[in-house]
């Protein structure tokens, strides 16, 4: 704990604790008192805030936004607005599609005009992998691939496999030159799964706020709240138990930061990594494997690109050098579970309900 100069760590164990479910491997919005419905049909007659629910998916993962707003037909073209606007993100960003700009990088290993958003999010992941030492790193998609490809045979990677996949990855070694991008090592690719979903979060939030939408929550895995709920009360999210579904660790007011998860439990190769053992989606850059200290990391920052990218970094980097790096890092602060169910937080957490 000496480690920690302006923050204090506040420690309680996990127990069996029962609470609502939660989406898939990250936060999740929690109505007030968990139980309540998400949305009203209409709005009230005499003009106040009602709840307006809209979902769709993008970048492989699930979108909700809630409008809080006097007029539905208002909100109703602000989440079109927002949905349009992630489908230019998904254009740009999106691993999954060969013909987006970040497929067309990775096939073509160069891409002479990137777009707008592929140069911002590259020059953020750039700049936090300097942050981090290189615990973040983009270019860490051919790791996915080596393990993925061994999951397929019922098995995991050898030693010799990752050690020939490691010389395709890191990140110094993509080039930027105005709009253009390029590899500078042979068969790199890279992944923005570690902070595309934050940029497409404060993307969203920036739509709605252009629109004149005052209060509402944006979930595409990350969450960026926006003023309050229809009733006035502040936005709030469960933090998953990292080894019960139906299970949350701590509950968090959303205080106008960001918040981002990353879990070991999100996406694993093989079946005793669900249980924390084995590797997981969260690669070492440096060892080709899982790190083992943590079994989820939860991170509020100013904007959710930044809470997304260190929610994977903290990971990465263990209790001691994380520490460090949220002591550094001008309004960011985090909530950790080990893998022995220790849950530990920086004094600056919002959380407003623990799980004892």
């Amino acid at each position: 704990m000496s480690l920690l100069s302006r923050r204090t760590l506040l420690t309680t164990a996990i127990g069996g604790f029962a609470g609502v479910g939660l989406w898939h491997a990250r936060s999740r919005f929690l109505p007030t008192g968990g139980l309540e419905p998400a949305a009203q049909a209409n709005p009230s007659p005499n003009g106040e805030l009602a709840a307006f629910h809209r979902t769709s998916r993008a970048l492989g993962t699930n979108v909700s936004i809630t409008i809080a707003h006097t007029d539905e037909s208002v909100a109703n073209r602000a989440a079109a607005a927002a949905f349009d606007e992630l489908e230019r993100v998904e254009q740009s960003l999106s691993v999954y599609r060969n013909d987006s700009q970040l497929g067309m990088l990775n096939s073509a290993q160069s891409l002479a005009s990137a777009d707008e958003r592929m140069r911002a999010v590259l020059a953020a992941s750039l700049e936090m992998s300097r942050r981090t030492a290189g615990a973040f790193d983009v270019t860490v998609q051919p790791l996915w691939e080596v393990h993925s490809r061994a999951a397929r045979e019922l098995r995991s990677p050898t030693e010799a496999e990752l050690a020939a996949v490691r010389e395709r990855i890191g990140w110094q070694h993509v080039l930027v030159a105005g709009t253009e991008v390029r590899f500078a090592r042979p068969d790199m690719s890279i992944t923005f799964n570690g902070i595309a979903q934050g940029y497409a979060t404060d993307r969203v939030k920036l739509v709605l706020q252009s629109v004149g939408v005052q209060h509402a929550l944006i979930d595409i895995g990350e969450l960026a709240p926006l003023g309050h709920k229809a009733l006035g009360t502040p936005w709030q999210a469960g933090i998953q138990h990292p080894r019960q579904a139906d299970a949350y660790v701590a509950v968090a007011k959303l205080d106008g930061r960001s918040l981002a998860t990353s879990g070991d439990y999100a996406t694993t190769f093989t079946d005793t990594a669900k249980a924390g053992r084995g590797d997981n989606h969260i690669f070492d850059p440096a060892t080709g494997h899982s790190p083992t200290a943590f079994s989820s990391v939860s991170v509020v920052a100013p904007t959710a690109m930044e809470a997304d990218a260190l929610s994977t970094a903290l990971f990465v980097l263990g209790p001691k050098r994380g520490l460090k790096l949220i002591e550094s890092s001008e309004g960011v602060d985090a909530l950790f579970v080990t893998r022995e169910g220790r849950v530990s937080q920086t004094a600056g957490f919002p959380t407003v309900r623990d799980a004892g």
